[in-house]
């Protein structure tokens, strides 16, 4: 037997009636789709943070970013400037567009084809859609991986081979570099 019968409206609501919850959650929207703008000070704070995000890209003739693999996932650091600057700037703006852009992506433990962990890495084709496909950025990605195998005994094993890729992360960034500066 049903011990909680469904509830029941008193009264039906009325039409553009809304619950005390939702007239809450429209007072701390982060602002920019909310119909009246930013309603809290700190979100006028993060508005104009983001705005300040966004032209600062929009007027950087070229740029470095620097991402590592937190869990297999993208940075909240990174995803909460990603937030940020599509708030201000809009999720359409190409703020980059053919501009040269490195992006460093560095992994504690080896994702490439072949390893056992391939296809974990899920934060690199995230940055690289936000920076390519949705700012328009000219990009180029160096990956550095097996940055723990110093440090950890238990990768003792691949500290030949994580000195090799650090070797070619070396070289692909000086490379990049170089064209940065041509730019």
């Amino acid at each position: 037997m049903d011990r909680h019968p469904p509830r029941r409206h008193r009264h039906p609501p009325q039409p553009g009636h809304r619950p005390a919850a939702r007239r809450r959650l429209d007072a701390r929207h982060p602002g920019r789709l909310h119909p009246r703008g930013p309603a809290h000070p700190e979100q006028r704070e993060a508005a104009a943070l983001g705005a300040s995000l966004a032209e600062e890209l929009r007027a950087a003739d070229a740029a470095i970013i620097a991402v590592p693999l937190y869990n297999w996932g993208v940075s909240q650091h990174f995803k909460t400037w990603v937030d940020l600057v599509i708030a201000a700037a809009g999720p359409t703006t190409e703020l980059l567009k053919d501009k040269p852009v490195l992006l460093v992506a560095s992994f504690g433990g080896g994702f490439a084809a072949g390893t056992p962990r391939e296809g974990w890495d899920h934060s690199t084709p995230y940055v690289e859609r936000i920076l390519r496909d949705v700012w328009g950025a000219d990009l180029t990605t160096v990956r550095r991986e097996l940055t723990m195998a110093a440090a950890n005994p238990a990768m003792e094993s691949l500290r030949d081979l994580a000195a090799e890729y650090h070797a070619q992360a070396l070289d692909a960034a000086a490379t990049a570099g170089k064209n940065l500066a041509r730019a």
